[in-house]
């Protein structure tokens, strides 16, 4: 349902399907792309990063078998999909035209912007996982359902749903009217956290003036006291925001949905994120070291039984390199200095703590 109203919203989630062999990925695919806007009922098997920048927007597009994406010679397949859940990228090409009979180079200007679906067997990478909604196909046993042949063509059942989804999608105009729900969203959140805000005029500040902005605000209260932010806010507030223009007990069940998976996301982040676990690491090392220099290889082997990462290899993801990287990157040195042994810094424990707070509880990190 939410391909229809696609365009009305500036982000997009990808729905990912992570399934074992003979799960019904490839056919769930199928069906999607049967009933999703503009859909033919194809799925892309091999598809390349000519073909992807080339589908016509909006578009519903589903794509099987993305363990390939991750090849190396994916990578600007790779970089596509990772932008194409948000309007604005644009790809630019040549391409060859003839006028006043010589051949001349144009510019062809291409955004890549429409609804994804995805399956695979092994997984989903952090990157494009990030940008997805994922969900656990299972397989079956159910003859009654495994014995059934695909129809989407002809099933009266699947074309008059697409006929209902066509229909409702024009007469609906969605909640909150296309490119302004983010103008109302951001004045409602300076109004409710006091914040001023440069882009906000006088008239949009005052916005609770007639039943239509009081609801407004009720449905924004509901989506914020969720507790999600980010790039998880940007993703789930389209489905909640089309969710609500098709019922109240829709708009709930997906709110529901939104919670327990942004929940299930952050605390998947807090286990799996090399980062996370340096803010953890370096908060365990505060009463012990305070405001003196370590080495940076001591650091990093400390660290490295930390993670349970202690196997050496040349080619280790977590070696002196990394570690002086990451330090910089996420702003946990608040000092260091070069020596005859080697490099010594010392460590910003309030920024790991703060950041830690992130993904932690708040009880759960010391003060």
């Amino acid at each position: 349902m939410g391909t229809y109203f696609h365009e009305q919203f500036n982000t997009y989630p990808y729905l990912f399907f992570n399934a074992m062999r003979g799960s019904g990925k490839t056919r769930t695919l199928k069906l999607i792309s049967s009933l999703g806007a503009k859909g033919d009922g194809s799925v892309q098997n091999n598809l390349t990063d000519a073909v992807l920048f080339r589908i016509p927007r909006g578009t519903t597009t589903c794509i099987d078998e993305v363990e390939q994406i991750g090849h190396r010679d994916k990578q600007t397949l790779r970089e596509l999909l990772n932008s194409a859940y948000k309007k604005g990228m644009k790809v630019k090409r040549m391409k060859k035209v003839h006028k006043d009979k010589e051949e001349k180079q144009e510019v062809e200007v291409f955004e890549p912007y429409f609804p994804i679906a995805l399956a695979n067997i092994w997984g989903m990478d952090e990157v494009l996982g990030d940008r997805a909604i994922t969900l656990v196909l299972e397989k079956s046993n159910h003859q009654s359902i495994t014995k059934m042949i695909e129809d989407f063509d002809t099933n009266t059942e699947i074309l008059e749903i697409k006929r209902t989804l066509t229909q409702f999608s024009d007469v609906s105009d969605v909640t909150l009217p296309k490119k302004t729900y983010i103008q109302h969203w951001n004045t409602y959140i300076c109004q409710k956290y006091n914040v001023i805000s440069s882009s906000s005029s006088s008239t949009s500040l005052n916005i609770i003036s007639s039943l239509e902005d009081i609801e407004r605000d009720q449905l924004f209260n509901k989506i914020d006291e969720m507790g999600i932010h980010g790039r998880n806010l940007e993703l789930f507030l389209p489905l909640l925001l089309t969710a609500k223009d098709i019922g109240e007990e829709v708009f709930v069940d997906i709110l529901n949905v939104a919670k327990n998976m942004s929940h299930q996301k952050k605390e998947d982040e807090y286990q799996d994120s090399k980062d996370v676990s340096l803010f953890e690491f370096i908060t365990h090392l505060e009463n012990d070291l305070g405001l003196n220099y370590i080495a940076l290889k001591e650091l990093t082997q400390k660290f490295r039984h930390f993670v349970g990462d202690v196997e050496e290899f040349e080619d280790k993801w977590l070696n002196e390199k990394w570690l002086g990287r990451a330090l910089k990157r996420l702003n946990l040195s608040l000092n260091k200095k070069k020596l005859s042994a080697g490099v010594q810094v010392m460590l910003n424990f309030g920024k790991a703590k703060e950041k830690l707070k992130i993904f932690k509880h708040q009880e759960e990190v010391k003060s």
